[in-house]
């Protein structure tokens, strides 16, 4: 595990250079992208590479990691994600997204384009990663996850309320995103210190599901200063 302290302007920057450098040796690599504040300006960042011509999403095969339950559309990680990538030349007809009827066969499709080659992701403030609330077993895969309390004051502000955010979401699994060839996740802002440092250090069991990520062998984790107060 690699960890790169920098601007959230400067993570986000070297974050897309490394997303440039696989898709410029496999176009149609196969990407696991995650939704959420944290991971919008690495979005950004690839829309910039497109504009000026120094990156093409046009081959890749996106796998949307989260979904809500009984969501609004406005406020659906599909929407979310749609709206900061809609700077790239992602072609829409490559996207996957996470629904009811495509999650018991999202894991063989992933199998079916080759496994994931990357997987973008965010830090949950009680270290989740996708929506793996702690008790998340390593071997999961896709699965539909209640939220924990945490979870959902994390997400009141989103849904105007904590009565509002959805009690469910879907998610990759634990296993699903830990065999993904390369991983990066990124983590700013001092809410993020506890867990980052728990992400780092703590033993490699459900009790903190991001500490899985020490077992790949690729992975980049990008933290702002605050991020990593603890470290």
């Amino acid at each position: 595990m690699k960890t790169i302290i920098r601007s959230r302007e400067e993570c986000c920057r070297l974050a897309a250079e490394e997303i440039r450098g696989l898709l410029k040796e496999k176009p149609e690599a196969v990407l696991a992208l995650a939704a959420g504040r944290s991971t919008r300006g690495l979005y950004q960042e690839l829309g910039k590479l497109c504009a000026a011509g120094e990156l093409s999403l046009k081959k890749a095969r996106v796998f949307a990691v989260t979904e809500f339950e009984d969501c609004p559309e406005e406020l659906s990680c599909r929407r979310d994600l749609e709206t900061a990538l809609a700077g790239t030349d992602l072609d829409p007809a490559g996207c996957r997204f996470l629904t009811g009827e495509t999650a018991e066969d999202y894991d063989a499709a992933i199998a079916a384009a080759g496994g994931l080659d990357l997987a973008v992701l965010g830090l949950g403030d009680n270290a989740h990663i996708g929506y793996n609330e702690p008790a998340t077993p390593f071997d999961s895969h896709t699965h539909r996850q209640k939220l924990t309390d945490a979870t959902r004051r994390q997400l009141a502000s989103r849904f105007g309320g904590e009565e509002q955010v959805p009690a469910y979401a879907r998610t990759m699994g634990v296993k699903t995103l830990t065999q993904a060839r390369q991983i990066l996740l990124l983590a700013f802002g001092e809410e993020k210190a506890k867990p980052a440092f728990q992400m780092l250090y703590a033993r490699t069991d459900s009790a903190v599901p991001a500490a899985f990520l020490q077992v790949p062998l690729n992975v980049s984790v990008y933290l702002d200063e605050a991020a990593a107060e603890k470290l």
